[in-house]
């Protein structure tokens, strides 16, 4: 995870926080694993359960493993975790110059829904703001990008 993590954000978080993210009932940590490439941990994505919301903290895909459909298949699963946990919306701060990112997450029905100032303390960027609501609703499901594009993860079985 150590590695990801420097590989994607120049080290965001420490061994100390996901053990805490790992070990915390509020948190989800999903990982994307392959036994047949070089690299095992393809990808990863964390979210806190914040009341009925999901707060999505990581969405990290290896860059030799990008524009595959692999963050389709994290988010997907972020978000039907969220549900089984009977989470009614999702948010997340994103870096509005990471258009691949909004792109995806725009695919998904994620809006903005403000702006943080500043955010970003490498160079001071701006943070969207994005937000999904109706996780809860019976056809939310159903209507997720991504479910068909590896073998689809169900965290409620």
């Amino acid at each position: 995870m150590l590695e990801l993590d420097d590989t994607c954000f120049g080290g965001l978080w420490t061994e100390l926080g996901y053990q805490r993210e790992i070990e915390s009932p509020n948190s989800e940590l999903i990982g994307l694993f392959s036994t047949l490439e070089e690299i095992k941990l393809l990808g990863m994505g964390c979210f806190w359960s914040i009341l009925e919301e999901a707060h999505i903290t990581i969405l990290a895909i290896h860059p030799q493993y990008q524009r595959q459909g692999l963050g389709q298949v994290l988010l997907n699963s972020l978000l039907k975790t969220a549900q089984c946990r009977g989470l009614e919306r999702a948010t997340l701060e994103v870096r509005p110059s990471n258009s691949p990112a909004v792109c995806l997450y725009e695919k998904f029905g994620f809006q903005v829904a403000g702006r943080r100032r500043r955010y970003y303390t490498d160079n001071n960027e701006d943070a969207l703001i994005l937000w999904l609501g109706g996780i809860q609703n019976p056809k939310f499901i159903s209507n997720l990008p991504g479910d068909n594009l590896y073998n689809s993860f169900n965290p409620c079985a």
